[in-house]
């Protein structure tokens, strides 16, 4: 039985609940306590607080875990990133009050800043040649200025919301973060057979992000024309039809480029577009 540990509530917990829900790893949520077993596969799910993952993989308590990639960073525990899952992305950055005049990052000799990731900051400081006075904050850093405690923040960024509500002015980003897979260093075999089918559905999963599954009706006289503008994965399928001078063509597109790609299939001639999202894609 693996054993993974994951934040018990904010939105990472959304992003691996969701994740392990895509991958058909089915977790009771309705009773939920701190050790819950997957009903379809040898999955234990250890809930815990974000800062407490990592230790707990680096000691073995937990076989693997999925962290914020600052959390890890920060903890600098004894464990190793096996993948980066894409979600729960966000920015460590310093910030100032948004009426203060900033010329670049020699403003911040000399300064207090608080954060609740001085081992980041204290890095990140030191490589750029800067000393400050840091200051540790548990919570609720955003005020630290406000309030008279510090002349600036170090601290999570996302949308950037709670800056703007408290005055502040993003200056500098010093890491960018995701949620990622950590593991023990000494899983044994049988638990790495386990993690290895976890992170092949997680894959699958993955592949399918952001994919159209597209079909279409096309002149034959016009297929290759059609099969120059399209960037499927290899080539596109192509099924004759009842209509000999007419076939069917079936391909992947990706989201970002879908309506420009769309428009020009039907410039070409392609008729009866049918469109349907992918959940899984195994390449």
């Amino acid at each position: 039985m693996l054993r993974i540990a994951v934040q018990s509530k904010g939105r990472l917990f959304e992003d691996t609940m969701n994740l392990l829900a895509e991958a058909d790893i089915k977790i009771s949520s309705s009773k939920r306590t701190l050790l819950t077993q997957a009903t379809n596969f040898p999955l234990e799910v250890l809930y815990l607080r974000d800062d407490d993952i990592p230790q707990s993989v680096a000691s073995g308590f937990a076989d693997i875990g999925i962290v914020g990639e600052n959390e890890f960073m920060e903890h600098d525990e004894d464990a190793k990133i096996i993948c980066r899952l894409g979600v729960s992305k966000c920015r460590l950055s310093l910030a100032i009050p948004k009426d203060t005049e900033y010329h670049g990052l020699n403003w911040f000799n000399g300064k207090k800043i608080a954060t609740s990731y001085p081992n980041i900051l204290r890095k990140y400081l030191s490589e750029k040649g800067i000393s400050a006075d840091i200051h540790i904050i548990t919570g609720s850093v955003e005020i630290a200025t406000s309030i008279g405690i510090a002349d600036a923040i170090f601290d999570i960024v996302s949308s950037g919301y709670t800056l703007v509500s408290n005055n502040l002015h993003e200056v500098e980003v010093a890491m960018q973060s995701e949620a990622v897979l950590i593991a023990n260093k000494n899983i044994d075999g049988e638990k790495e057979a386990v993690l290895n089918d976890m992170l092949f559905r997680f894959e699958a999963v993955r592949n399918a992000e952001d994919k159209k599954y597209i079909r279409m009706n096309v002149p034959k006289a016009k297929l290759n024309e059609i099969i120059s503008v399209l960037p499927g994965l290899k080539s596109p399928t192509v099924i004759p039809l009842a209509d000999k001078d007419w076939c069917s063509v079936h391909t992947v597109l990706n989201q970002k480029c879908f309506w420009e790609i769309i428009g020009k299939l039907k410039e070409i001639g392609a008729q009866g577009i049918l469109v349907t999202p992918i959940e899984k894609m195994i390449l």
